[in-house]
């Protein structure tokens, strides 16, 4: 097996951008904010200006993008062949929202392909790929110690920050045993190409998937038990290393939030209806 096709691209990169000095506690204030305003949201001006903006914000870090190149081509694939899905299960779904029938062409009886039904399953692929750059903005300049610090500081337990803290550190690392238990059993005959049947390949994968469960177990517990002897745990509170303050650029995120959630509140009321169709 090709090891360059094993890599965990989703982490920690350090590129000293604007957004890199944000303090985590506005990063993922951001990260929420957006979602909740995704989620709530059928308009596509609206969802199309956020996807926009959510991907200058992806260029403005200064992330490589080669590193999220997969990521973003597996993101396309995964809505088209939902939108495919979307309309084989509820081909007059639009129809039913849009309250018009504008018939493009037929296919067969029962799936009849209309002006409505492809509007809404843009709104929806638009609607999911919009969440998608904030979430790698979010994982490529937010240190785990930093999320952690910025979970304790908005109310979340400090024992659960740092589990948090501590599973973000460690998947690269997970990563790393996992290519080498690979090659290991690699070396002793253990196949797990496309060159074996499909049967004898998840046997062999198991053969993988048993020692680095076995050698996470115990790394855990290695870790477990030095925090254990430092103290973690037995204070109420605890200080954090990577704990950023609040900063003029963090002042003016929370302002453009303000802001852009007058303007969407304002539109919602405005517009009266759940989706916006100008056909």
């Amino acid at each position: 097996m090709d090891q360059s096709k094993i890599r965990f691209g989703l982490n920690y990169i350090d590129t000293a951008s604007p957004l890199h000095r944000l303090s985590g506690v506005t990063k993922f204030a951001l990260f929420i904010y957006w979602i909740t305003v995704v989620l709530t949201t059928f308009d596509l001006r609206i969802l199309a200006g956020m996807l926009f903006f959510g991907l200058l914000l992806i260029v403005l870090s200064r992330v490589p993008f080669r590193i999220y190149r997969p990521f973003l081509l597996f993101m396309i694939y995964i809505l088209i062949m939902n939108s495919l899905f979307m309309f084989l299960f509820a081909p007059m779904q639009g129809v039913e929202y849009m309250g018009s029938k504008t018939v493009l062409f037929v296919i067969t009886e029962r799936y009849t392909v209309t002006r409505e039904t492809l509007f809404y399953l843009l709104v929806i692929a638009v609607k999911h790929f919009s969440i998608f750059p904030m979430a790698l903005l979010f994982v490529f300049t937010t240190h785990p110690t930093e999320f952690a610090s910025s979970l304790n500081r908005i109310g979340v337990p400090y024992k659960v920050a740092y589990s948090v803290s501590l599973t973000l550190r460690y998947l690269p690392e997970i990563t790393k045993d996992f290519v080498n238990i690979m090659q290991s059993q690699q070396a002793r005959g253990v196949d797990i190409s496309k060159n074996v049947p499909l049967k004898q390949r998840i046997t062999n994968v198991t053969r993988v998937l048993i020692p680095l469960l076995l050698s996470s177990l115990d790394k855990a517990e290695v870790i477990s038990n030095a925090m254990s002897l430092r103290g973690f745990g037995t204070e109420k509170k605890r200080t954090w290393y990577n704990a950023r303050p609040l900063a003029k650029g963090d002042a003016i995120v929370f302002t453009a939030m303000a802001l852009f959630l007058i303007f969407a509140v304002w539109m919602k009321r405005n517009l009266g209806t759940m989706f916006w169709y100008p056909f």
